[in-house]
């Protein structure tokens, strides 16, 4: 296999394992984005003069047909092909010979590979906004189901006022859309056509018409300049990473109260069986793996955010070969939100409120009655806090 950069040298094989390292394998998820702006690359450089239109038909053609099968299954990128962009133009070059070699003028894996994966995070980013809408959604359901059931609300795990579970659900429910929102906001970042920046000099002596691509692929603009695209790297994969860590972060912490409630001293709810498991030991056991494991991996999403920051920090302008790591944390952030956010929706429409086993402390009211002393006979806060406290035997 002949590598895009391949002058004829002996390669070490050790050599090509280090450095293509996952990425052969994680580019299989940018095939559709990068044969999609292939096409239109090819179709400003035929507009600009730069490429037959019998050649811009056998690219449009072939590439399709190899976007096609690989979404058939019928192939995949490998170890020896180095990247999804040696593989695809391999392909093509060999289904349509020559013409296959000239749609590469105008631009470099650089921005070829930047411009695929901001259109797969433009798609990732509608997905992980409509999964989270749909989890609030599901807790909208759990608080019309149950949403009279009243609830000790709990400061530093005491009970302090009551609570229902339309507040408690109704809270969460507010935080996911608020995430949701968030994870939208990336866009602004994601949204900059990146095409025809190159290796991040632009394209000497070459009329290149990077508007004309930005509009095709529905970018909201041109990155602009050229040597602000390799800055940008990283930028908008840490913002969704962010926003993915506060969707993780208020799922860990719902799944940490259901877990709470769950536990035989509360019994606040009961989880649908279908998903929980079972001990290898203990035959009376029903565990709450499911919440455990979103809980655990608020972690994971964290480390995620943190090790693209550490892989950017530090590192000069312009392209520098550091940056392909960055798709093993985001890719693994964005899967793990999106199953979780799954899964999560699926179990909370099995969860049940066990009203009878709810008991609230008589004291719990003390902060209503405080403030109705107040309101009857017009004193200070502060006195009333102290009788009322010393009704509860609080001093």
């Amino acid at each position: 296999m002949t590598r895009l950069w391949d002058k004829g040298a002996r390669l070490d094989e050790r050599v090509l394992r280090y450095t293509a390292g996952e990425d052969h394998a994680l580019d299989n998820r940018l095939v559709a984005y990068d044969v999609r702006a292939s096409i239109a690359h090819a179709e400003m450089l035929s507009a600009q003069g730069l490429l037959s239109s019998a050649d811009l038909d056998a690219i449009r053609t072939g590439l399709t047909e190899i976007a096609a099968a690989h979404a058939r299954g019928d192939w995949r990128v490998k170890l020896e092909q180095e990247d999804g962009q040696t593989a695809i133009e391999g392909l093509l070059t060999q289904k349509i010979g020559e013409a296959g070699g000239r749609v590469h003028l105008g631009r470099s894996r650089n921005d070829q590979v930047l411009t695929a994966l901001r259109l797969y995070l433009l798609d990732v980013i509608d997905d992980l906004e409509t999964k989270t809408l749909a989890a609030a959604t599901s807790l909208d359901e759990l608080a019309a189901r149950s949403g009279d059931v009243v609830l000790p609300g709990y400061t530093h795990m005491q009970q302090a006022m009551p609570s229902s579970v339309a507040l408690w659900a109704g809270g969460f429910a507010a935080e996911l859309r608020d995430d949701a929102a968030g994870i939208a906001q990336v866009k602004r970042r994601a949204s900059k056509s990146p095409l025809g920046s190159a290796a991040g000099y632009g394209s000497p002596n070459l009329p290149i018409d990077r508007v004309a691509t930005q509009r095709s692929l529905g970018f909201h603009e041109v990155h602009e300049p050229v040597t602000a695209v390799q800055l940008s790297r990283g930028k908008a994969e840490a913002e969704l990473l962010f926003q993915i860590g506060l969707v993780m972060q208020d799922c860990g912490r719902l799944a940490s109260d259901l877990m709470l409630f769950y536990t035989q001293e509360f019994a606040f709810v009961e989880l649908p069986a279908e998903f929980t498991t079972g001990s290898s030991i203990m035959p009376q056991k029903r565990n709450p793996d499911v919440f455990e494991l979103i809980r655990g991996r608020t972690a994971t999403a964290h480390a995620c955010l943190n090790e693209v920051q550490g892989i950017v920090a530090k590192l000069p302008s312009g392209y520098q070969r550091d940056l392909q790591l960055i798709k093993i944390p985001l890719f693994r952030g964005i899967d793990l939100c999106a199953d979780t956010l799954d899964i999560l929706g699926a179990a909370l429409a099995g969860v049940r409120f066990k009203a009878d086993n709810i008991h609230l402390d008589p004291s719990i009211n003390a902060a209503a009655e405080a403030n109705a002393l107040v309101v009857k006979e017009g004193i200070p806060f502060r006195e009333a806090y102290r009788r009322i406290g010393a009704k509860y035997g609080k001093k």
